[in-house]
């Protein structure tokens, strides 16, 4: 069995377990022992999310020593994204880095689901610190239960398949695609003609290995870490998306904190913002060379897929109230 899988399955009984054990811990040693929080993610050890996720604990652990330690869960021991969003609002867990899983919190954040949006990595940065975009996108979630301190990194998406390479969208008719919860993934792969499922990043290797889904999509560092590749033949290099991941605390946990803690996690997250980016980027370059052994690569008709595209914008444009004003907003900053 793939272990990714079988951690996926026990992840919200492990989450009620951690839950119990770090209450007593809390309060051990006559409350002297420092206050833990627990930060999940669905990535596997070495995927782009671990990296990123155990340099934040690092960093935080240094500056709050004694007062406070962040201990980082991965591979969904914690529960799948679904799981951990229903357990940040209710105390299971103090913080967690989704991804796409955020437009079902707040629909403009379907706004990241839109293809071929962001230039490149530096364009990402300007949208990650601009004021207009967290007054958008920030300010509104204190209101459902969650605090964003920082936009992070999931990266640019590329796709692999075992059916043909993809070169132009028509070549995605008929496949069968994992894709993250979120409606517009789905939207603009039916837009491409593919057959879009949405299934928990912790089943697809299997879901792959035994054929349920011809193909996914994900940034190379989440391909690598799932091991993706030893039950995929093509990789076409798409760059359909790129989407940030996202330092999450839950907001009842939040006003417990001292406004010193509150701004040294606030920080942190901001610094690691460009580590991650930074990170992905390396990331990106030497795991498309280690992937040639396993992989065929071939490029897209990019002007295709764009093209293609626009159905998607006028919808997103259409039903989120505010949506054509963030991505005009985006563009402006390219």
């Amino acid at each position: 069995m793939h272990i990714g899988g079988s951690l996926r399955k026990v992840g919200w009984y492990v989450l009620v377990a951690v839950f119990a054990v770090s209450i007593l811990g809390v309060t051990a040693g006559q409350g002297t022992a420092a206050t833990v929080i627990r930060m999940g993610h669905v990535g596997y050890p070495g995927s782009l999310l671990a990296v990123v996720n155990d340099e934040f604990a690092k960093r935080v652990n240094e500056a709050l020593k004694g007062k406070y330690e962040l201990k980082v869960f991965h591979s969904s021991q914690l529960g799948s994204d679904e799981e951990m969003l229903k357990g940040i609002k209710v105390g299971m867990l103090e913080m967690f880095q989704p991804s796409t899983i955020m437009s079902t919190v707040d629909p403009k954040f379907g706004v990241f689901e839109m293809p071929y949006l962001f230039k490149d990595r530096a364009h990402v940065k300007k949208v990650a610190e601009d004021p207009k975009v967290k007054q958008a996108l920030f300010d509104p979630l204190p209101e459902k239960g969650l605090r964003l301190l920082a936009m992070w990194e999931n990266g640019f998406r590329v796709i692999t398949n075992n059916v043909r390479p993809i070169v132009k969208p028509e070549d995605l008719k008929g496949i069968k695609l994992r894709v993250p919860s979120g409606v517009w993934r789905v939207k603009m792969f039916r837009a491409y003609g593919a057959n879009p499922t949405p299934l928990a990043y912790g089943e697809v290797f299997a879901a792959l290995q035994a054929g349920v889904m011809d193909g996914q999509e994900n940034p190379f560092p989440q391909i690598w870490g799932g091991k993706f590749y030893e039950v995929q033949k093509y990789l076409s290099l798409s760059d359909h998306v790129y989407t940030p991941s996202y330092a999450i605390i839950s907001e009842r946990f939040w006003k417990t904190l001292p406004p010193d803690v509150q701004q040294t996690l606030a920080k942190i997250a901001m610094e690691v913002g460009d580590f991650a980016r930074s990170e992905g980027a390396r990331m990106d370059k030497d795991l498309e060379q280690k992937m040639q052994k396993f992989l065929k690569i071939n490029e897209v008709d990019k002007d295709a897929f764009v093209a293609a595209s626009k159905p998607v914008y006028d919808e997103f444009a259409k039903e989120v109230k505010g949506g054509k004003e963030l991505v005009d907003r985006i563009l402006e900053l390219r």
